[in-house]
């Protein structure tokens, strides 16, 4: 009996000085990358112990939170002007900023057949098309520079209903508010329903996705982990299994 509780005394006290050892990061994660980040963030728990509370939303809505004080850690933008806005602003470490991932732009449709590529924007048969908030949300840039490289966007204007994130984008198809509309990649992974054309990346600028390290974050073990984490190969895998590009010079 002495035995046993001597093996239970060291099992409890092994348990809390590993819970003494793990620690919590809040981190502010781009709507696009939702499915990835949880992915990423349940293996990064298992490898290190540490966990990172995921928060998502717009990269616009992200820094003028981080700005005005919210508690995030880290971020995970969906483009590369708001961590690098931060850093100027004195928010963020310098050295700690890369780009985690390059995204990519699809027309989307629920239904089969209906997008067969810039056809699809060019003849406008349909009702209405979904885009972000091309002013808070990147993707929603690219796809007004997409629709403007076409030489489409008057036309299409009329047509567009706006969500304030990506997901509420994908929503509006998923739901039969839109017939089309303009989403990420890594918001079709594992799923071949409907129709799709990925945009050539020549018809937008690159969708580059930069992660930083707040001040904040600075003094936090599970912040500085996880970013680390980010680099190495296993979230890498993850990425680019949620189709989006790497980027070689990180």
């Amino acid at each position: 009996m002495k035995l046993l509780r001597s093996i239970a005394s060291v099992a409890g006290l092994l348990l809390a000085c590993a819970e003494a050892q793990a620690a919590q990061t809040n981190v502010a994660v781009a709507a696009n990358f939702t499915d990835a980040a949880k992915e990423i963030a349940a293996l990064f728990k298992q490898k290190t112990g540490h966990e990172a509370v995921l928060s998502f939303g717009t990269s616009g809505q992200f820094y003028t939170q981080i700005t005005q004080g919210a508690p995030f850690q880290v971020l995970l933008s969906a483009d590369e002007s708001r961590p690098k806005k931060l850093i100027e602003d004195g928010l963020a470490a310098a050295d700690s900023r890369f780009t985690y991932a390059i995204g990519k732009l699809v027309l989307w449709s629920k239904s089969p057949g209906v997008v067969t590529g810039e056809e699809t924007l060019r003849a406008a048969s349909f009702a209405k098309l979904s885009i972000c908030n091309p002013a808070a949300a990147p993707y929603g840039l690219a796809a007004v520079e997409t629709m403007q490289s076409l030489g489409l966007y008057e036309t299409l204007k009329p047509k567009l209903v706006e969500g304030a994130t990506i997901t509420q984008a994908y929503q509006f198809v998923e739901t039969g508010n839109a017939e089309v509309g303009f989403v990420a990649l890594s918001q079709l992974t594992g799923s071949e329903a409907g129709s799709r054309w990925v945009v050539p990346q020549t018809l937008y600028h690159p969708i580059r996705q930069d992660a930083v390290l707040l001040k904040t974050g600075a003094g936090n073990e599970a912040a500085r982990a996880f970013i680390g984490f980010l680099r190495g190969p296993e979230a890498r895998a993850i990425i680019e299994k949620y189709g989006y590009l790497p980027d070689e010079q990180s």
